[in-house]
């Protein structure tokens, strides 16, 4: 993924996450507000460092190759 089209997508995920946080604590349920802060974060930052998978096509015979 593109670094810009990460950017955006962790501007949402943090401004959803925050409007998600306030939502419940309005709900009653505070005790979660640094649960969901938390998570949104976790999720920014785990997309950054992890790389995407990637699959490919196996070798033409590949399968057959004793290891």
């Amino acid at each position: 993924m593109p670094n810009d089209v990460k950017a955006i997508v962790s501007v949402v995920t943090l401004l959803v996450g925050i409007a998600f946080a306030y939502w419940e604590s309005a709900s009653g349920n505070g005790h979660l507000f640094w649960f969901v802060i938390g998570f949104a974060v976790f999720a920014v930052i785990a997309m950054w460092v992890f790389p995407e998978a990637q699959g490919g096509k196996p070798e033409r015979g590949s399968a057959n190759k004793p290891q």
